[in-house]
């Protein structure tokens, strides 16, 4: 059996795709909004760069026992992305808070990665899910920058276990039920009334599920995340 890749690799290549694709942009450009309501792209970025920061405050937790937050607070997150939009380093800051989340992972600890930390949502979980918390990060938001990068460029390796994670996510919480089926997964997703069939392509299930894709004739989704 072939293993499963290391979330880690997906987190990269979705930094490879965010990066190469702030590089087709002009400074003016990064003034417009990207496809999360209410974000210029510069929201984005800052918010991109501030996560890596932010995780890699989770490694430092798990490596050495010092508990230091994700944030301190919803208002300091927010508050970073506001006023990270504005710095003028900001395409240096996404890259190198990338490289530098990368370079604390490498100097992990093998043991480390089971250390219990807390996400900003206030889960406790083992600081090896920070790989994949990057990877949808990166992989995710890539596409928002709105760019030309879409879902069917991310790995599929990646849509699969979003397709896992989101539905997860949405059985948990209130909506429509639904019977999905994609070439690679099947699910269904507990909700309100008689589940609804809904057969698509994996990437454009992942799109979906994400609230990035709206096609006539699919139910309403509820936002995520």
């Amino acid at each position: 059996m072939t293993p499963a890749p290391d979330p880690r690799t997906w987190a990269d290549a979705g930094t490879g795709l965010l990066l190469a694709g702030l590089d087709t942009l002009s400074d003016a450009e990064l003034d417009q909004p990207c496809a999360l309501a209410g974000w210029t792209r510069r929201h984005l970025l800052a918010h991109v760069a501030s996560n890596a920061e932010a995780l890699g405050r989770l490694l430092s937790w798990a490596r050495t026992g010092v508990e230091t937050p994700m944030y301190g607070s919803p208002g300091e997150r927010a508050a970073a992305i506001e006023s990270g939009a504005s710095r003028p380093d900001l395409r240096r800051w996404v890259a190198a808070s990338a490289a530098e989340l990368a370079e604390a992972a490498d100097a992990m600890p093998a043991t480390a990665w089971a250390a219990e930390v807390v996400t900003a949502q206030g889960r406790t979980v083992a600081a090896g899910e920070t790989s994949w918390m990057r990877a949808r990060e990166t992989c995710v938001h890539a596409v928002d920058l709105g760019t030309g990068t879409t879902f069917d460029d991310l790995p599929e390796g990646f849509l699969a276990v979003l397709v896992d994670d989101i539905a997860a996510w949405r059985s948990a919480r209130p909506g429509p039920a639904i019977r999905l089926i994609t070439p690679h997964t099947g699910h269904e997703i507990t909700g309100d009334g008689t589940p609804v069939p809904v057969d698509l392509p994996l990437a454009t299930a992942a799109a979906w599920l994400a609230g990035r894709h709206r096609e006539a004739g699919l139910p309403t989704l509820p936002h995520w995340l």
